[in-house]
């Protein structure tokens, strides 16, 4: 009788397993550990096209680098789920961020196998090079590889990495991982030839001493055998670019076929020093049809039926911030032609791809590069035009000196539109809009609002397209709003002036964002104990509605100050205000409620606000702690 198939997978616990497996059972390896990505992502949501294109280079990678001595670093991380499963964690895969689960990016503290954490993209490289110096001082051997998408390749810090590298000469193996570059040249058996060709022993060896003989001649000969070495290349490869920079460039090479990559990997492995560039192209999505037929290859699903492809996702009881402030924005940009939108190579998560297909000539995606998107925005606004900037708030804070610099200083009427504001669950605290209110609010002349519910959005859309006296920027979180009805068009708001929701006489709840509704729940409990409650909406950070603040502060024994972000934030400056006015010297208690200083592991959002006191249990809580009462709350 045959003897049972037993899944090369199973046999695999550390990559040292993975090492001792011949290169023809490789392939096997391959689709295994495509399906089991497959089926672990499907129960638990995530990143699934990334991680499918890049299944055979992992296993590749996995094979012929000695990881974890040979370090291993993944730009951004979310295509690292393979990685993960190869590197002991199989076992845990299906807690993929879930609460007290795996992350879904690369994180130090997880694996020994992740030798840099990520999330935020083209930071690979950096980091690489730093290993690689580190190494070099240390007298140690070993390998540091960095994979990085064409995507993040955008960015200006992967370049200001690669000319670092390339004038400091350590060695440094870099992947190109090309998954949708219009410039790739065509992949196949020549290609994956020549790659070898150029990437052997012999070659670089042949090379060297046809250098040294020419560094022999007199400049000018020099220069142009030189010159017409790299054309040669980069006539058949189209590696100049990086040769330029330094790099020894080796590709293009099928990033799916096991035969093309192990041989070349090899030979860049074993080779001398110096920084090599290695380009493999690959599909996102590979070997899942589902996957390959959707626009974005099932970039970011939820959970899903792996046989089928259907994500099930729950129905909407409202529309999203995002959507509202698309069309919010789209209504205002039919009335103003002066209003543009710039993007971060984040059309979709930002809304503005519904706004771009009205106004394709409106619309400028820039790539991942935010530090030029706000400065490319306030070029915009010195030549009369309304740009909205939209980027998330973890990623502007990539672009902070240019906020500062080109923009505030300069009183430039850039309009930011901040998504993701707040916490954002199993993303995790690579994602989480903590720090915005703190990092604007402290600029001078910066307007900063948040919006309470899509209604308050919708206003703060035309108020920020109204508004040319400065820099202009508005905050709103990635969930569904609270199911308010929203206006036909945005009416701009006094700025600076905010809003009484509820009145009451003894506790005043002043709120900024979306924790609006928690506050108005805290509210009626509050009642039920006989504690007469104020709901104030703050709606700006800054300025501060000081009439506003001061009457809630002089009429009320106790002010609680709520919002969605860190320390340093918008109850700071009611503090600030309060301290000013002398406010705080009288019998006054104050609370500010902030998210916890400390970077909250991914959950979901509303068990991290609870976690964060937040919700309307802890606000209930903290009004109690200051009048003395028992802390311990349990409601119904």
């Amino acid at each position: 009788m045959p003897r049972p198939h037993t899944p090369l997978l199973d046999t695999i616990h550390h990559p040292s397993d993975l090492r001792a497996l011949g290169d023809a059972q490789l392939r096997q390896l391959a689709d295994e550990l495509r399906l089991e990505t497959i089926d672990a992502v499907s129960v638990t949501g995530g990143h699934l096209g990334a991680g499918l294109g890049v299944v055979e280079l992992t296993v590749a990678l996995h094979h012929v680098f000695d990881t974890p001595r040979d370090r291993l670093i993944w730009d951004v991380g979310h295509q690292a789920y393979p990685h993960k499963i190869l590197t002991g964690r199989r076992e845990r895969i299906r807690t993929l961020r879930q609460p007290g689960g795996l992350s879904g990016f690369t994180r130090r503290s997880e694996s020994e196998y992740d030798p840099f954490g990520a999330a935020h993209s083209s930071t690979s490289i950096s980091a690489g090079l730093g290993m690689a110096v580190g190494r070099d001082l240390a007298g140690r051997a070993g390998n540091v590889v960095a994979v990085i998408g064409d995507g993040s390749m955008s960015a200006g810090m992967a370049y200001e990495a690669m000319n670092n590298a390339g004038a400091l000469g350590s060695r440094l193996v870099v992947i190109l991982n090309d998954n949708d570059m219009s410039i790739a040249p065509p992949v196949g058996a020549m290609s994956a030839y020549l790659a070898r060709l150029v990437s052997g022993r012999t070659y670089r060896s042949i090379r060297e001493v046809a250098k040294s003989l020419a560094e022999r001649l007199p400049r000018f000969f020099h220069d142009k055998a030189r010159r017409t070495e790299e054309y040669a290349r980069g006539f058949w490869t189209g590696g100049t670019l990086f040769e330029e920079l330094g790099f020894y460039y080796v590709g293009p090479i099928d990033g799916h076929n096991l035969d093309h990559l192990l041989p070349v990997l090899r030979n860049v492995r074993d080779a001398g020093n110096g920084p090599i560039l290695v380009h493999v192209v690959t599909q996102k999505g590979k070997g899942y049809a589902p996957a390959e037929a959707s626009a974005d290859k099932h970039h970011a699903v939820v959970k899903f039926d792996p046989v089928t492809g259907q994500q099930a996702k729950a129905p909407a009881n409202a529309p999203s911030y995002t959507k509202v402030f698309a069309n919010a924005l789209i209504k205002a940009a039919r009335e103003d032609d002066k209003i543009v939108a710039v993007t971060a190579a984040m059309p979709s998560g930002t809304g503005l791809d519904a706004f771009g297909q009205e106004f394709p000539g409106r619309t400028f995606d820039v790539g991942i590069a935010e530090q030029h998107a706000v400065t490319f925005a306030a070029g915009l606004a010195t030549e009369g035009y309304k740009p909205f900037c939209a980027i998330y708030s973890t990623f502007l804070q990539r672009a902070y000196d240019q906020v500062v610099h080109d923009v505030a200083i300069q009183k430039l009427p850039v309009r930011f539109a901040l998504d993701r504001a707040g916490l954002v669950g199993a993303d995790g605290a690579t994602h989480a809009g903590a720090f915005d209110i703190a990092y604007l609010t402290c600029l001078p002349d910066m307007v900063v609002m948040a919006a309470a519910d899509e209604a308050e959005l919708t206003h703060m859309v035309a108020t920020a397209a109204a508004y040319d006296d400065g820099p202009i920027a508005f905050r709103y979180p990635r969930s569904e709003g609270v199911g308010i009805e929203l206006p036909d068009v945005g009416i701009p708001l006094e700025i600076g002036r905010g809003r009484i929701v509820r009145e009451g006489t003894r506790v005043a709840l002043l709120s900024l964002g979306t924790r609006l509704a928690e506050c108005m729940a805290a509210a009626e409990l509050l009642g039920q104990r006989g504690l007469s409650t104020t709901v104030a909406d703050a709606r700006f950070a800054k300025p501060l509605d000081e009439a506003l603040i001061l009457r809630l502060a002089r009429e009320h024994e106790i002010l609680i100050t709520v919002e969605e972000g860190s320390t340093g934030g918008f109850g700071a400056h009611v503090l600030h205000l309060l301290a000013r006015t002398g406010l705080l010297d009288g019998g006054l208690k104050i609370r500010t409620l902030t998210l916890p200083d400390v970077f909250q592991e991914h959950d979901k959002p509303d068990a991290m606000y609870a976690q964060a006191g937040l919700d309307a249990a802890g606000i209930v809580r903290t009004v109690e702690g200051a009048l003395g009462a028992p802390a311990a709350i349990k409601l119904a």
